[in-house]
């Protein structure tokens, strides 16, 4: 099972959208059905429809909010320094391209709340510098099938 870190702040938040999903706005959503049920007809009833879409929605984003919390661990993860990690701010460097990119090396879920790009540990990029020593020059496969050399600058504790 893969570790989600988070923020103590991005737990909290995940936290109280799980509680309200199945709370408030689960009971919501099923008083909109059974109001759309009490109009008779469901093959044409857009309504109904509706709600048990937005049910079916719901229901996946507590699951998903559930897992996640389950396994998240909160803080920062352990740090070498020099060594790129999870929760550290990553420099880039593309050689090939003359452009740089820093972005936070952690989960989808501190992107809202964070003005820096986020990239998650398992994406292309995130995947390819996780591990490596700042100063490291690799090349890692883009999602298109290209080759992308890249040159790691540094590596930081992300603060929020």
């Amino acid at each position: 099972m893969t570790e989600t870190w988070l923020t103590q702040e991005a737990f909290d938040r995940l936290q109280a959208e799980l509680n309200e999903r199945s709370g408030s706005i689960r009971e919501e959503i099923k008083n909109r059905i059974a109001a759309a049920r009490e109009e008779g007809d469901l093959k044409e009833n857009g309504g109904y429809h509706a709600a048990r879409e937005e049910q079916g929605k719901n229901e996946a984003r507590v699951r998903q909010l559930q897992k996640m919390l389950e396994t998240a661990v909160i803080g920062t993860p352990e740090i070498t320094e020099g060594i790129v990690s999870q929760g550290m701010v990553v420099t880039v460097v593309f050689p090939d391209l003359d452009d740089r990119e820093t972005f936070l090396l952690g989960s989808r879920e501190e992107a809202a709340h964070t003005s820096i790009d986020v990239y998650s540990p398992t994406s292309p990029l995130g995947a390819a510098v996780l591990g490596q020593e700042v100063g490291a020059e690799i090349s890692y496969e883009t999602p298109n099938g290209k080759s992308l050399r890249i040159s790691i600058v540094s590596a930081e504790l992300y603060v929020p």
